[in-house]
């Protein structure tokens, strides 16, 4: 069995091709303010182009394609979302979505603390979830959520608990977690993007439970309309 994972929820590109036994090979270019604007339509064929040849094998030998759904950038998700449903539909195999603050979350199931997941939304707001370490991995406590920083520190405050914060949306803004103290803890930069090897490991678990979906069923996660969608609706009032 060969996995192609897919994430663009962010400003980085990530694929990554597994199997059964493990992670055979990656890529992950951007993911920084310092490496320019997205370019997530530019890059993102080229790099699995080059991580199956990489890895020695070929598009037509995946047996299923995994993405990151999101929450996330609107132009990224669609790039991301579109090619795996493409590439799944031309290939066909079936696709395997995962929230991408799932994929955030995942790789901290070791913790006792809670997991909080972030992904800037850009106008002063973050996608946000929660989730609580438990046997084999984490469990969301939480919706997927939209939010001010100041309505995260709120909810973190509320629950009264002790919190490791990963992603890119605390690091935007730290300053305004600094208030909790040492009631949080920052992931590091390791884990500012949604995890490969949790998208790899995530995705392989559901495809051997058969937990998967037609192309067509697939949609990225908005909590949100796009900017594009909010001018198009002041434009024509």
């Amino acid at each position: 069995m060969l996995l192609l994972g897919i994430d663009t929820s962010t400003r980085r590109v990530g694929v990554v091709l597994a199997n059964e036994h493990g992670m055979l090979g990656r890529v992950e270019l951007g993911g920084t303010a310092d490496s320019g604007p997205p370019r997530h339509a530019e890059t993102l064929a080229p790099a699995i182009e080059w991580c199956c040849r990489h890895c020695g094998v070929e598009v037509p030998q995946v047996s299923a394609v995994a993405v990151g759904i999101g929450p996330g950038m609107f132009t990224g998700l669609r790039v991301g979302v579109t090619t795996a449903k493409l590439l799944a539909q031309s290939l066909r195999v079936p696709v395997i979505p995962i929230p991408s603050l799932d994929l955030l979350a995942y790789p901290l199931r070791y913790t006792s603390r809670l997991v909080v997941a972030t992904i800037d939304a850009r106008r002063h707001e973050l996608y946000w979830a929660i989730y609580r370490k438990v046997p084999g991995g984490v469990q969301r406590v939480s919706g997927y959520e939209i939010g001010t920083p100041d309505d995260l520190v709120a909810e973190i405050e509320a629950r009264g608990e002790d919190a490791l914060l990963c992603g890119d949306g605390f690091g935007r803004f730290a300053e305004v977690f600094a208030p909790l103290g040492r009631r949080i803890e920052p992931a590091g930069p390791a884990h500012a993007s949604p995890s490969l090897t949790a998208l790899s490991e995530l995705a392989m678990a559901r495809y051997e439970r058969e937990d998967f979906c037609a192309p067509a069923e697939v949609v990225p996660m908005y909590l949100r309309r796009s900017d594009a969608e909010l001018a198009w609706d002041r434009g024509g009032a």
